[in-house]
Protein backbone atom coordinates (compact mmCIF):
# COMPACT_ATOMS: atom_id res chain seq x y z
CA UNK A 1 0.00 0.00 0.00
CA UNK A 2 1.17 3.57 -1.03
CA UNK A 3 1.69 6.09 1.71
CA UNK A 4 -0.78 9.26 1.04
CA UNK A 5 0.93 11.70 -0.90
CA UNK A 6 1.52 14.43 0.79
CA UNK A 7 3.04 11.97 4.03
CA UNK A 8 5.13 10.23 1.19
CA UNK A 9 6.39 13.19 0.54
CA UNK A 10 7.46 14.14 4.30
CA UNK A 11 8.50 10.58 4.46
CA UNK A 12 11.17 10.52 1.77
CA UNK A 13 12.69 14.33 3.79
CA UNK A 14 11.69 12.88 7.30
CA UNK A 15 13.34 15.41 10.02
CA UNK A 16 14.08 17.60 7.08
CA UNK A 17 16.02 20.24 8.89
CA UNK A 18 14.03 23.79 8.58
CA UNK A 19 15.38 26.98 9.65
CA UNK A 20 13.95 28.80 11.88
CA UNK A 21 13.72 32.32 11.57
CA UNK A 22 16.54 32.88 14.48
CA UNK A 23 18.67 31.33 12.28
CA UNK A 24 19.21 28.11 15.13
CA UNK A 25 21.48 25.61 13.49
CA UNK A 26 23.04 22.79 15.89
CA UNK A 27 25.53 21.57 13.80
CA UNK A 28 27.43 24.88 14.70
CA UNK A 29 26.72 23.98 18.73
CA UNK A 30 30.57 23.12 19.83
CA UNK A 31 29.86 23.18 23.23
CA UNK A 32 27.37 22.36 26.05
CA UNK A 33 27.10 23.98 29.58
CA UNK A 34 27.92 22.10 32.47
CA UNK A 35 24.05 22.11 33.88
CA UNK A 36 23.33 20.84 30.72
CA UNK A 37 25.16 17.77 30.60
CA UNK A 38 24.99 16.71 34.07
CA UNK A 39 22.60 14.15 33.16
CA UNK A 40 25.54 12.25 30.81
CA UNK A 41 28.14 12.06 33.72
CA UNK A 42 28.46 8.96 35.91
CA UNK A 43 30.42 8.24 38.88
CA UNK A 44 31.35 4.74 37.20
CA UNK A 45 28.16 2.69 36.18
CA UNK A 46 26.28 5.23 38.59
CA UNK A 47 24.69 8.69 38.05
CA UNK A 48 26.37 11.30 39.72
CA UNK A 49 25.36 12.12 43.45
CA UNK A 50 23.96 15.22 42.01
CA UNK A 51 21.11 12.97 40.27
CA UNK A 52 19.76 11.25 43.66
CA UNK A 53 19.40 15.18 45.25
CA UNK A 54 18.05 16.91 42.08
CA UNK A 55 15.72 14.09 42.47
CA UNK A 56 14.36 13.96 45.96
CA UNK A 57 14.40 17.73 45.98
CA UNK A 58 12.88 18.58 42.01
CA UNK A 59 11.95 15.53 39.91
CA UNK A 60 11.23 18.07 37.19
CA UNK A 61 14.24 20.54 37.53
CA UNK A 62 15.27 23.94 34.81
CA UNK A 63 18.78 23.03 33.48
CA UNK A 64 19.79 26.11 32.03
CA UNK A 65 18.36 28.41 29.43
CA UNK A 66 19.76 28.12 25.55
CA UNK A 67 18.69 30.15 22.45
CA UNK A 68 15.76 31.91 24.75
CA UNK A 69 13.97 28.65 25.95
CA UNK A 70 14.56 26.98 29.08
CA UNK A 71 15.82 23.40 29.33
CA UNK A 72 14.24 21.03 31.82
CA UNK A 73 15.46 17.82 32.95
CA UNK A 74 12.84 15.24 34.46
CA UNK A 75 14.49 12.73 36.51
CA UNK A 76 11.56 11.33 38.91
CA UNK A 77 10.42 7.99 37.93
CA UNK A 78 6.77 8.98 37.73
CA UNK A 79 7.03 12.12 36.24
CA UNK A 80 9.14 10.63 33.44
CA UNK A 81 6.96 7.72 32.46
CA UNK A 82 4.10 10.25 32.55
CA UNK A 83 5.97 12.63 29.96
CA UNK A 84 7.24 9.88 27.87
CA UNK A 85 3.36 8.24 27.64
CA UNK A 86 1.88 12.42 26.64
CA UNK A 87 2.72 12.05 23.09
CA UNK A 88 0.28 15.03 22.39
CA UNK A 89 1.84 18.01 24.66
CA UNK A 90 5.09 16.90 23.06
CA UNK A 91 7.36 17.65 19.83
CA UNK A 92 10.54 14.88 19.41
CA UNK A 93 11.04 16.93 16.09
CA UNK A 94 14.76 18.11 16.46
CA UNK A 95 14.77 18.50 12.47
CA UNK A 96 13.27 22.13 13.47
CA UNK A 97 16.55 23.35 15.17
CA UNK A 98 18.69 22.19 12.27
CA UNK A 99 19.00 24.37 9.12
CA UNK A 100 18.71 22.84 5.91
CA UNK A 101 20.47 25.04 3.65
CA UNK A 102 22.93 23.54 1.74
CA UNK A 103 22.08 19.81 2.92
CA UNK A 104 20.96 16.68 0.94
CA UNK A 105 18.44 14.37 1.63
CA UNK A 106 21.17 11.77 2.55
CA UNK A 107 22.73 14.08 5.00
CA UNK A 108 19.41 14.37 7.20
CA UNK A 109 19.27 12.31 10.79
CA UNK A 110 17.06 9.38 10.85
CA UNK A 111 15.75 7.30 13.56
CA UNK A 112 11.87 7.46 14.82
CA UNK A 113 12.90 8.79 18.01
CA UNK A 114 13.39 12.01 16.65
CA UNK A 115 10.03 12.58 14.74
CA UNK A 116 6.25 13.23 14.99
CA UNK A 117 3.16 12.01 13.52
CA UNK A 118 1.78 11.62 11.29
CA UNK A 119 5.34 10.47 10.09
CA UNK A 120 6.42 8.68 13.06
CA UNK A 121 3.23 6.65 12.72
CA UNK A 122 3.67 5.59 8.76
CA UNK A 123 7.36 4.86 9.73
CA UNK A 124 6.54 2.70 12.71
CA UNK A 125 3.75 1.04 10.97
CA UNK A 126 6.71 -0.39 8.33
CA UNK A 127 8.40 -0.96 11.00
CA UNK A 128 6.58 -3.03 13.83
CA UNK A 129 5.70 -6.52 11.66
CA UNK A 130 9.50 -6.74 11.40
CA UNK A 131 10.12 -7.06 14.93
CA UNK A 132 7.04 -9.24 16.09
CA UNK A 133 7.70 -12.33 18.08
CA UNK A 134 6.87 -14.54 14.94
CA UNK A 135 9.85 -12.60 12.92
CA UNK A 136 12.64 -12.07 15.38
CA UNK A 137 12.43 -15.96 16.22
CA UNK A 138 14.11 -16.77 12.56
CA UNK A 139 17.11 -14.62 14.38
CA UNK A 140 17.83 -17.11 17.51
CA UNK A 141 19.69 -19.51 15.37
CA UNK A 142 21.97 -16.58 14.22
CA UNK A 143 22.42 -14.86 17.06
CA UNK A 144 23.80 -18.30 18.58
CA UNK A 145 26.11 -18.76 15.79
CA UNK A 146 27.41 -15.21 15.80
CA UNK A 147 27.73 -15.63 19.98
CA UNK A 148 29.35 -18.84 19.57
CA UNK A 149 31.88 -17.84 16.94
CA UNK A 150 32.62 -14.94 18.88
CA UNK A 151 33.50 -17.22 22.04
CA UNK A 152 35.61 -19.61 20.40
CA UNK A 153 37.74 -16.90 19.09
CA UNK A 154 37.91 -15.35 22.67
CA UNK A 155 39.26 -19.10 23.37
CA UNK A 156 41.78 -19.22 21.26
CA UNK A 157 43.09 -16.20 21.62
CA UNK A 158 43.32 -16.12 25.42
CA UNK A 159 43.13 -15.92 28.15
CA UNK A 160 43.37 -11.96 28.32
CA UNK A 161 41.86 -9.92 25.80
CA UNK A 162 39.52 -6.92 25.39
CA UNK A 163 36.24 -8.34 25.53
CA UNK A 164 34.54 -4.86 24.11
CA UNK A 165 36.79 -5.63 20.79
CA UNK A 166 36.49 -9.56 20.58
CA UNK A 167 32.67 -9.53 22.13
CA UNK A 168 30.35 -7.01 22.87
CA UNK A 169 30.97 -4.84 19.48
CA UNK A 170 30.71 -7.99 17.29
CA UNK A 171 28.33 -9.58 17.78
CA UNK A 172 25.33 -7.04 18.34
CA UNK A 173 26.89 -5.65 14.99
CA UNK A 174 26.68 -8.69 12.96
CA UNK A 175 23.82 -8.95 14.36
CA UNK A 176 22.37 -5.99 13.16
CA UNK A 177 23.95 -6.70 10.09
CA UNK A 178 21.97 -10.10 9.62
CA UNK A 179 18.96 -8.17 10.63
CA UNK A 180 19.00 -5.24 7.90
CA UNK A 181 20.68 -8.08 5.29
CA UNK A 182 23.96 -5.86 5.49
CA UNK A 183 27.49 -6.74 4.26
CA UNK A 184 29.78 -6.91 7.13
CA UNK A 185 32.93 -5.00 5.07
CA UNK A 186 34.09 -2.18 6.92
CA UNK A 187 32.87 -2.67 10.09
CA UNK A 188 35.36 -1.32 11.86
CA UNK A 189 35.18 2.19 10.05
CA UNK A 190 31.24 1.65 11.11
CA UNK A 191 32.34 0.75 15.03
CA UNK A 192 33.72 4.70 15.00
CA UNK A 193 30.26 6.20 13.26
CA UNK A 194 28.41 4.16 15.86
CA UNK A 195 30.25 5.81 18.65
CA UNK A 196 30.53 8.94 16.82
CA UNK A 197 26.33 9.29 16.46
CA UNK A 198 26.32 9.34 20.40
CA UNK A 199 29.34 11.27 21.57
CA UNK A 200 28.20 14.71 22.53
CA UNK A 201 31.67 16.31 23.51
CA UNK A 202 32.19 18.14 20.54
CA UNK A 203 28.48 19.43 21.00
CA UNK A 204 26.48 19.14 17.99
CA UNK A 205 28.95 19.12 15.06
CA UNK A 206 30.33 15.14 15.35
CA UNK A 207 26.88 13.83 15.95
CA UNK A 208 25.49 15.07 12.50
CA UNK A 209 28.78 14.39 10.64
CA UNK A 210 28.82 10.98 11.83
CA UNK A 211 24.87 10.41 10.83
CA UNK A 212 25.22 11.91 7.39
CA UNK A 213 28.26 9.08 6.74
CA UNK A 214 25.86 6.36 7.95
CA UNK A 215 22.75 7.47 6.25
CA UNK A 216 24.68 7.60 2.94
CA UNK A 217 26.47 3.98 3.25
CA UNK A 218 22.39 2.76 3.96
CA UNK A 219 21.51 4.37 1.20
CA UNK A 220 23.78 3.28 -1.24
CA UNK A 221 23.05 -0.35 0.54
CA UNK A 222 19.21 -0.28 -0.28
CA UNK A 223 19.86 0.83 -3.77
CA UNK A 224 21.77 -2.02 -4.51
CA UNK A 225 19.21 -4.24 -2.90
CA UNK A 226 16.76 -2.70 -5.37
CA UNK A 227 17.65 -4.99 -8.57
CA UNK A 228 18.17 -8.01 -5.97
CA UNK A 229 16.63 -7.84 -2.32
CA UNK A 230 18.01 -9.79 0.42
CA UNK A 231 17.18 -12.06 3.01
CA UNK A 232 16.75 -9.06 5.92
CA UNK A 233 14.69 -6.17 6.63
CA UNK A 234 15.45 -3.91 3.76
CA UNK A 235 14.81 -6.79 1.46
CA UNK A 236 11.58 -7.63 2.97
CA UNK A 237 10.45 -4.29 2.64
CA UNK A 238 11.45 -3.47 -0.83
CA UNK A 239 9.54 -7.25 -1.55
CA UNK A 240 6.36 -5.60 0.71
CA UNK A 241 6.08 -1.86 -0.18
CA UNK A 242 8.02 -1.41 -3.61
CA UNK A 243 8.44 2.00 -4.65
CA UNK A 244 6.44 3.24 -1.85
CA UNK A 245 9.34 3.59 0.11
CA UNK A 246 12.18 5.14 -2.16
CA UNK A 247 15.84 4.82 -1.18
CA UNK A 248 15.98 8.19 1.02
CA UNK A 249 13.13 6.84 3.10
CA UNK A 250 14.49 3.25 3.82
CA UNK A 251 17.47 4.13 4.25
CA UNK A 252 16.59 6.60 7.33
CA UNK A 253 14.59 3.14 8.14
CA UNK A 254 17.73 1.58 8.45
CA UNK A 255 19.62 4.10 9.58
CA UNK A 256 17.42 4.57 12.62
CA UNK A 257 17.14 0.41 13.38
CA UNK A 258 21.00 0.72 13.32
CA UNK A 259 20.86 3.83 15.49
CA UNK A 260 18.43 2.25 18.30
CA UNK A 261 20.11 -1.63 17.94
CA UNK A 262 23.95 -1.31 17.60
CA UNK A 263 26.01 0.85 19.97
CA UNK A 264 23.08 0.47 23.29
CA UNK A 265 23.65 -3.90 22.28
CA UNK A 266 27.41 -3.47 22.72
CA UNK A 267 27.24 -1.44 26.05
CA UNK A 268 25.08 -3.44 27.41
CA UNK A 269 26.81 -6.70 27.01
CA UNK A 270 30.30 -5.06 27.76
CA UNK A 271 28.74 -3.45 30.63
CA UNK A 272 26.49 -5.97 31.52
CA UNK A 273 29.61 -8.49 31.57
CA UNK A 274 31.56 -6.19 33.82
CA UNK A 275 28.38 -6.39 36.40
CA UNK A 276 28.45 -10.61 35.98
CA UNK A 277 32.70 -10.39 36.32
CA UNK A 278 31.86 -8.95 39.70
CA UNK A 279 28.55 -11.15 40.87
CA UNK A 280 29.35 -14.79 41.21
CA UNK A 281 25.59 -15.02 42.38
CA UNK A 282 23.76 -13.59 39.19
CA UNK A 283 26.41 -15.82 36.83
CA UNK A 284 25.47 -18.74 38.78
CA UNK A 285 21.69 -17.59 37.89
CA UNK A 286 22.50 -17.58 34.23
CA UNK A 287 23.82 -21.01 34.32
CA UNK A 288 20.93 -22.33 35.62
CA UNK A 289 19.45 -24.53 32.54
CA UNK A 290 16.26 -25.00 34.72
CA UNK A 291 15.02 -21.95 35.64
CA UNK A 292 14.15 -19.37 32.38
CA UNK A 293 12.71 -17.06 35.23
CA UNK A 294 15.94 -16.31 36.51
CA UNK A 295 17.70 -15.96 33.39
CA UNK A 296 14.98 -12.81 32.69
CA UNK A 297 15.58 -11.56 36.31
CA UNK A 298 19.40 -10.96 35.80
CA UNK A 299 18.77 -9.47 32.23
CA UNK A 300 15.86 -7.15 33.57
CA UNK A 301 17.73 -5.71 35.79
CA UNK A 302 21.16 -5.52 34.20
CA UNK A 303 18.63 -3.40 31.69
CA UNK A 304 17.64 -0.98 34.69
CA UNK A 305 20.74 -0.80 36.75
CA UNK A 306 22.74 0.50 33.53
CA UNK A 307 20.31 1.72 31.71
CA UNK A 308 23.07 2.74 28.85
CA UNK A 309 20.34 5.24 26.87
CA UNK A 310 20.64 7.42 29.70
CA UNK A 311 18.38 10.21 28.34
CA UNK A 312 15.52 9.95 26.11
CA UNK A 313 15.61 11.98 23.26
CA UNK A 314 14.79 15.35 23.71
CA UNK A 315 11.94 16.51 23.59
CA UNK A 316 9.56 19.98 22.95
CA UNK A 317 6.77 21.32 24.59
CA UNK A 318 4.22 21.80 22.21
CA UNK A 319 1.32 23.73 24.41
CA UNK A 320 1.85 25.47 28.03
CA UNK A 321 1.76 22.75 30.42
CA UNK A 322 2.53 21.60 34.08
CA UNK A 323 4.40 18.73 34.64
CA UNK A 324 5.89 17.66 38.31
CA UNK A 325 4.37 20.59 39.70
CA UNK A 326 6.71 22.86 37.26
CA UNK A 327 5.09 25.67 34.64
CA UNK A 328 6.69 24.52 31.30
CA UNK A 329 6.32 27.10 28.51
CA UNK A 330 5.54 26.01 24.89
CA UNK A 331 8.91 25.27 23.12
CA UNK A 332 10.54 24.54 26.24
CA UNK A 333 13.14 21.45 25.61
CA UNK A 334 12.50 18.72 28.33
CA UNK A 335 15.22 15.58 28.78
CA UNK A 336 13.79 13.02 30.68
CA UNK A 337 16.71 10.99 32.47
CA UNK A 338 16.20 7.29 31.97
CA UNK A 339 19.08 6.36 34.30
CA UNK A 340 17.74 8.51 37.04
CA UNK A 341 14.18 7.48 37.04
CA UNK A 342 15.10 3.84 36.83
CA UNK A 343 16.96 4.39 39.97
CA UNK A 344 13.95 6.08 41.74
CA UNK A 345 13.28 4.33 44.83
CA UNK A 346 9.45 4.82 44.03
CA UNK A 347 10.23 2.52 41.23
CA UNK A 348 13.01 0.40 42.56
CA UNK A 349 12.44 0.29 45.65
CA UNK A 350 15.34 -0.31 48.58
CA UNK A 351 19.13 0.20 47.57
CA UNK A 352 18.03 1.48 44.12
CA UNK A 353 21.60 1.86 43.15
CA UNK A 354 22.77 -1.69 43.45
CA UNK A 355 23.13 -4.61 41.14
CA UNK A 356 20.65 -6.85 42.72
CA UNK A 357 19.88 -9.92 40.26
CA UNK A 358 16.98 -11.06 42.92
CA UNK A 359 15.58 -7.89 42.56
CA UNK A 360 11.64 -8.19 41.78
CA UNK A 361 11.09 -7.20 37.94
CA UNK A 362 10.66 -3.70 37.80
CA UNK A 363 8.67 -1.34 35.64
CA UNK A 364 12.16 0.09 34.03
CA UNK A 365 12.36 2.41 31.24
CA UNK A 366 15.05 1.41 29.77
CA UNK A 367 13.65 0.60 26.53
CA UNK A 368 11.40 4.05 27.25
CA UNK A 369 7.83 4.47 27.20
CA UNK A 370 4.84 5.15 25.34
CA UNK A 371 4.57 5.65 21.29
CA UNK A 372 8.49 6.41 21.28
CA UNK A 373 9.34 2.99 23.60
CA UNK A 374 12.31 1.37 21.49
CA UNK A 375 10.37 -1.27 18.46
CA UNK A 376 13.87 -3.61 18.79
CA UNK A 377 13.37 -4.15 22.66
CA UNK A 378 12.02 -8.02 21.91
CA UNK A 379 15.14 -8.23 20.06
CA UNK A 380 17.70 -6.54 22.71
CA UNK A 381 16.61 -8.82 25.00
CA UNK A 382 16.61 -12.15 22.82
CA UNK A 383 20.31 -10.87 22.27
CA UNK A 384 21.25 -10.25 25.75
CA UNK A 385 19.55 -13.34 26.92
CA UNK A 386 21.37 -15.55 24.51
CA UNK A 387 24.89 -13.62 24.41
CA UNK A 388 25.30 -13.24 28.57
CA UNK A 389 24.11 -16.62 29.02
CA UNK A 390 26.51 -18.22 27.18
CA UNK A 391 29.37 -15.95 28.11
CA UNK A 392 28.36 -17.52 31.59
CA UNK A 393 28.79 -20.69 30.46
CA UNK A 394 31.68 -20.75 28.31
CA UNK A 395 33.89 -18.41 31.27
CA UNK A 396 32.32 -18.78 34.46
CA UNK A 397 35.66 -17.62 36.13
CA UNK A 398 35.91 -14.36 33.82
CA UNK A 399 37.29 -11.42 35.87
CA UNK A 400 38.06 -8.05 34.77
CA UNK A 401 41.71 -7.19 34.80
CA UNK A 402 41.22 -3.17 35.49
CA UNK A 403 40.52 -1.59 38.64
CA UNK A 404 37.28 0.54 37.85
CA UNK A 405 39.21 3.81 38.39
CA UNK A 406 41.37 2.90 35.08
CA UNK A 407 38.37 1.99 33.01
CA UNK A 408 37.68 4.43 30.14
CA UNK A 409 34.37 4.98 30.41
CA UNK A 410 32.21 7.79 28.10
CA UNK A 411 31.58 10.83 28.64
CA UNK A 412 29.07 12.85 27.58
CA UNK A 413 27.59 9.85 25.88
CA UNK A 414 23.75 9.75 25.41
CA UNK A 415 24.84 5.76 25.21
CA UNK A 416 27.14 5.06 28.00
CA UNK A 417 29.68 2.80 27.56
CA UNK A 418 33.27 1.54 28.42
CA UNK A 419 35.96 1.95 25.53
CA UNK A 420 38.17 -1.56 26.38
CA UNK A 421 37.39 -3.78 29.36
CA UNK A 422 40.85 -6.07 30.04
CA UNK A 423 39.56 -9.68 30.88
CA UNK A 424 41.09 -12.64 31.84
CA UNK A 425 38.68 -15.74 30.68
CA UNK A 426 39.31 -18.06 33.44
CA UNK A 427 39.67 -16.09 36.27
CA UNK A 428 42.11 -17.49 39.32
CA UNK A 429 42.35 -20.78 37.45
CA UNK A 430 44.06 -21.48 33.64
CA UNK A 431 41.78 -23.91 31.79
CA UNK A 432 43.95 -26.40 30.72
CA UNK A 433 43.85 -26.18 26.81
CA UNK A 434 43.51 -29.58 25.39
Amino acid sequence: MRVVGAVKQRVGKFLLERTMKDGIDLRKLRFLPDSVTMPLKRDGLDPLPEMAVVRAAEPVTKLATLFGKDIWLVSGYDEARAALADGASYSNDLGQFVSQEGRSDEEQIGGLGMIDPPLHTALRRYLTPEFTMRRLARLGPEIERVVHERLDAMEAAGPELDLVKEFAFPVPFQVICELLGLPTEDRERFFELGVARFDLSSGGVGVFGAAAHTRDFLIKAVAAQRAEPGEGLIGALIQEHGDALDDVTLGGIADGVFLGGYETSASMLALGAYLLAENPDAMAMLRNEDDAAAVDRVVEELLRHLTVVQIAFLRFAKVDLELGGRSIKAGDAVGISLLGANRDPSMAGEHPDTFDPHREPTKHLAFGHGMHRCVGAELARMELRIALRALAHRFPDLRVTADRSDLDFRKLSAVYGVEELPVHLYGARDRVQV
